[in-house]
């Protein structure tokens, strides 16, 4: 992409070695669950499994960010390769160690040790998804750094694309057994491939060249937000907390964020029941497939058109057509109408990302920037799984009771809108999207969305760069 300027050899690089590790990262995760349902037909068991997760990876983004901040970028990202390939390793261990009927019953103490040891190899990988952020901002300038958050958004397409079509299948031919000798064949070949890539680790000013493989500074000045004694291992969550509330308009983005995650566990919640009512599981899963596809398309447009000046503006315009998406698809039991509005959200998804993203790399000091995305994904991500764990029983026991048999809104409005246990879900889609375009509608009209506009417009942000440079 020529409309991408900087340093684009050693972005590619690390997008191509990043979608190598992220592939196997979610396959072993997919994997995981596929065969603890199929082992143990337990539905309890795998939500249990969920939950903790997402909880989990809610508790260690700010964790994650202070030592992608306080370390070198790259010795981050092989560190976080290298903890999953030995947590994948002793994983393998223990599931050759036992015989396999062990695996079958839900309380197993092999089992759940297995279980935990893939999910913090998988929660390692966390580690570089927020260092590579903080990378497009050192090697890419400024102008173009949405569009390369854009081919950013389109390697998790293509991550997601590849793992549902390939975890499955691994676990139908072989249990977990190929699933592990892979993962630790592709994460040993990408450790030792990001080992040849050299990169710098800060942003230069204009006209200084940035040393190769440049390390930061033990001494380094300190920044907005970070009092000069803040020890090197700290993590730090009141700075960062005090360096986000300084940026005006950044926390209310970020609260708005995790509201969206919030009314987005609807989707965790109950995705995968409404569309098995409305088609087998193999169209289902083969759907997703091509669902998937989007992510991928939607980040080469980001890419190809950019974002405009005003990346604020172009998340909240986003969210309010995909809030509509939201209303609009449950309202007939169609699957063509399911599959087109999912289409559609997922072409638009890469644009929200990336502006997000955009909008940090502008705003945050280059050196809180791991910190702050940590913060960010970890507020964002704890909201998802509150809505999944509350929305399934109000579902179960009150909005299908009142879309079937005798219920109040199967009489009232079930003439027009249909009744059943799939229009009870759809009335939940929908009041989610209502839901979601009245917040969307306030916050466009609100002050923290016009105070963060007028700092995007007004210039970067303090001890920041305010591009980077190709490397000599």
């Amino acid at each position: 992409m020529s409309s991408i300027r900087g340093d684009r050899r050693t972005f590619y690089q690390l997008l191509a070695n990043t979608l190598l590790v992220s592939v196997i990262n979610n396959t072993v995760w997919f994997a995981i669950t596929f065969y603890v349902y199929l082992q143990t037909r337990s539905v309890f068991a795998t939500g249990v499994i969920s939950g903790i997760f997402l909880v989990m990876t809610a508790l260690t983004g700010v964790w994650f960010g202070s030592l992608v901040d306080r370390h070198a970028k790259k010795t981050m990202m092989q560190l976080s390769a290298l903890v999953s390939l030995m947590l994948y390793a002793a994983a393998l261990a223990v599931y050759g160690a036992v015989p396999e009927e062990s695996f079958t019953d839900p309380a197993s103490v092999a089992l759940w040790t297995m279980i935990v040891l893939l999910m913090f190899g998988v929660i390692a990988g966390n580690i570089r998804t927020i260092a590579l952020p903080t990378l497009v901002t050192a090697l890419i300038e400024e102008d173009s750094r949405d569009r390369a958050n854009g081919l950013v958004g389109s390697t998790s397409g293509v991550s997601f694309l590849v793992t549902s079509v390939f975890s499955g299948l691994l676990v139908a031919f072989g249990g977990m057994f190929w699933v592990l000798i892979l993962a630790l064949t592709a994460l040993a070949a990408g450790v030792l491939h990001l080992a040849a890539v050299r990169m710098p680790e800060r942003p230069a000013a204009p006209g200084v060249p940035v040393p190769v493989g440049a390390e930061p500074s033990a001494e380094a000045a300190p920044v907005l937000g970070e009092p000069a004694s803040a020890p090197a291992h700290a993590v730090d969550l009141r700075g960062t907390i005090r360096l986000v509330r300084e940026v005006p308009g950044l926390m209310a983005l970020i609260a708005f964020s995790a509201f969206n995650n919030f009314l987005g566990g609807v989707f965790m919640a109950l995705m995968d029941a409404y569309g098995l009512s409305l088609v087998s599981v193999q169209v289902w899963g083969l759907l997703w497939g091509v669902l998937s596809t989007g992510l991928i398309f939607g980040g080469l447009l980001v890419a190809r058109t950019g974002l405009s000046h005003n990346p604020v503006r172009v998340l909240l315009l986003v969210n309010l057509v995909l809030w509509t998406v939201t209303l609009l698809f449950p309202l007939r039991s169609s699957i063509v109408l399911l599959a087109v509005g999912m289409y559609v959200y997922m072409l638009l998804v890469p644009y929200a990302e990336a502006a997000e993203q955009t909008i940090l790399q502008k705003v945050v000091p280059y050196e809180r920037q791991g910190r702050v995305f940590g913060f960010a994904q970890s507020v964002e991500q704890a909201a998802s799984p509150l809505t999944a764990f509350l929305i399934s029983p109000i579902a179960q026991f009150v909005f299908i009771p009142l879309m079937t048999g005798g219920g109040a809104g199967a009489q009232t409005i079930g003439g027009w809108f249909g009744t059943g246990t799939d229009r009870g879900l759809a009335l939940v889609f929908m009041l989610t999207g209502v839901i979601g375009l009245i917040a969307t509608t306030l916050a466009l009209r609100s002050r923290p969305y016009r105070r963060l506009s007028h700092r995007l417009g007004s210039g970067p942000a303090t001890g920041a760069a305010t591009a980077a440079s190709p490397r000599p």
